[in-house]
């Protein structure tokens, strides 16, 4: 009878081994999930500040798509997420959300407080129609900005025009440092919004 009750014993600290190592297990699979969709697929953006009022707003919890843009380049008018790293004045790890205004060859041009577009650096410009502006705000700059834009680099600007650290100031941002795109907003939960890819696409 005693040598049963051992093995009887033994079996339930065998099985509750099992089960300890179960979830174990289950813990570690789901912590490489996390880490990986972290790193490659999306990660979570807290917006701070107004320099993309109406657009987004401060407090704003995103979901930033981290995939699409290492299957095709970025597009006009797209809003994306980048690091800071670049500017001097700003800390480490600093990201920043603002919209594509220029792409890569594009000449962009302020003046007068009029955003004029000359894609891939064509004679004839394009002044920028931005529904996504409110009324009677125009885009002014400290000084003339009149740049032609790199290989893979970006002219970059905050639908807040009044209230925007952009490529105005720091001038053109490299694809290097772009992060992704929202793809989610998940709070406040009265604006929950799913951005499809042609959400920005025409403004």
């Amino acid at each position: 009878m005693a040598m049963e009750a051992s093995s009887e014993t033994q079996k339930k600290s065998n099985t509750i081994w099992l089960e300890i190592w179960d979830f174990v297990k289950t813990i570690i699979i789901f912590a490489i999930i996390y880490v990986v969709i972290r790193t490659y697929v999306a990660q979570p953006f807290l917006v701070r500040g107004r320099s993309m009022e109406q657009t987004f707003s401060d407090g704003d919890y995103l979901v930033v798509d981290e995939l699409s843009y290492r299957f095709r380049e970025p597009k006009r008018f797209e809003v994306i997420v980048f690091k800071t790293d670049f500017i001097a004045e700003n800390a480490p790890q600093e990201y920043y959300i603002k919209r594509i205004i220029g792409l890569p060859g594009d000449r962009i041009v302020i003046k007068d407080g009029k955003v004029l577009v000359y894609e891939n650096n064509s004679i004839i410009p394009t002044e920028l129609s931005e529904a996504y502006i409110s009324d009677g705000i125009q885009t002014l700059a400290p000084e003339l900005v009149d740049i032609t834009l790199g290989e893979n680099k970006y002219f970059v600007l905050g639908d807040n025009r009044g209230n925007s650290s952009d490529s105005r100031y720091w001038g053109e941002l490299d694809k290097s440092y772009i992060v992704g795109k929202p793809m989610v907003r998940l709070l406040p939960l009265n604006n929950l919004t799913f951005f499809s890819q042609e959400e920005f696409e025409g403004n």
